[in-house]
């Protein structure tokens, strides 16, 4: 009997036999900015406004195979600044791996200047497993150097390896830190090189002290959580991270507070899913991560034997969407009116040809809501 006679597993997966490669581990570079590594959309964009914030967010955009299908995505995000002012997003927030295989400084003019180039709104990010990592063939270097360099500067100015791009560096004060929207407080947590993430003792402590904070800016403000290695998943390639369900679990009991919802990237595909607690509420988790790097990663099907669903961990979730077969990105819109915030979360895809057509316009394939009161 063949694989395509099963269904697809609409819950997320654990993958057997995992390696334990934590000996991959990076050390963090040390902050540009100031404790507690805030940062401003309106430093960035003064004329923004506090009745709706909209923005792009997708990850896993290097190519170092296909580059087409990186500059479709960026295409494709660009033109939506032009379907009106009103629904016109801000700025783009990156889940990681900006660059592919290693975070070195010769990758970024290909794989993030030159895609990007005529993407109007500014670009900020967290920093990937691959941006992270360390070619140890490569003249030294330390890890995150060059996305430092790109992201965490103390001034916006051009960077020296960016080519003739106008894009000028970012100002994030940390690798990781919060995003202060109008409406969100979007958290972004580093969790390193290692397959399944890590996060460390020193970002436990601030993740915990930044949920207190913006939680106490509810309702006015939406509570988002962005981290690169995704929690849930079922994907073929990963599995879900058991490190960063215990983390993210852990520091939700510990101070009683849970984010309005949660992406990442990771995983090259998109998926959807809805975790329900036992007080009631429902957290969307999101998967983002078809943002153009050339290999897509299927959903595994019920009988594939490498993976299991066997664990307390995966209880209470359940898939409600999913797109593995194309590559796009997510468009956020958050409203305010007199009940309180609304989101609306809309997936976009592009076909995943082989020499895809620089014609093809983007398709709405998943659209959600969320009312945060």
């Amino acid at each position: 009997m063949t694989p395509t006679t099963f269904s697809k597993y609409t819950v997320p997966v654990l993958k057997k036999d995992q390696p334990d490669d934590t000996y991959k581990f990076q050390p963090l570079p040390a902050p540009t900015g100031e404790y507690p590594y805030h940062l401003s959309l309106e430093k960035i964009i003064p004329e923004v406004t506090s009745q709706r914030t909209v923005f792009h967010m997708l990850g896993d955009t290097g190519s170092i195979g296909n580059p087409a299908f990186q500059h479709l995505v960026a295409s494709e995000m660009a033109k939506q600044y032009e379907a009106g002012k009103e629904n016109r997003p801000q700025f783009l927030f990156h889940l990681g791996d900006v660059v592919y295989t290693f975070g070195e400084a010769n990758r970024y003019h290909t794989q993030f200047f030159e895609p990007y180039q005529k993407y109007p709104g500014p670009i900020f990010a967290i920093a990937g497993n691959h941006d992270s990592d360390v070619n140890p063939n490569a003249a030294p270097y330390k890890s995150l150097d060059a996305f430092k360099t790109v992201f965490c500067d103390t001034e916006r100015r051009a960077v020296s390896f960016g080519g003739e791009a106008e894009r000028t560096s970012m100002i994030q004060p940390n690798i990781y830190w919060t995003l202060k929207a109008p409406l969100a407080n979007i958290i972004g947590l580093h969790s390193n090189v290692p397959k399944y993430g890590v996060i460390t003792p020193n970002q436990r402590n601030w993740f915990k002290e930044e949920l207190i904070t913006a939680a106490a800016e509810r309702p006015e403000k939406a509570l988002i959580l962005a981290l690169h290695h995704a929690p849930y998943t079922a994907d073929i390639n990963h599995g879900s991270s058991v490190p960063m369900i215990e983390f993210l679990e852990g520091v939700f009991e510990e101070t009683g507070i849970r984010p309005d919802i949660v992406f990442s990237g990771h995983v090259h595909n998109y998926q959807r899913f809805n975790k329900h607690y036992a007080d009631g509420k429902i957290i969307p988790y999101i998967v983002a991560g078809a943002g153009g790097y050339d290999e897509l990663h299927p959903v595994a099907f019920t009988n594939d034997q490498r993976f299991t669903t066997d664990s307390n961990l995966l209880g209470g979730i359940t898939m409600e969407s999913y797109c593995d077969n194309k590559h796009g990105f997510l468009k956020i819109a958050i409203e305010k009116d007199n009940k309180g915030l609304n989101l609306t979360g809309e997936y976009y895809t592009i076909p995943h040809d082989k020499n895809p057509d620089s014609n093809t316009g983007a398709t709405l394939a998943d659209r959600f809501t969320l009312s945060i009161n």
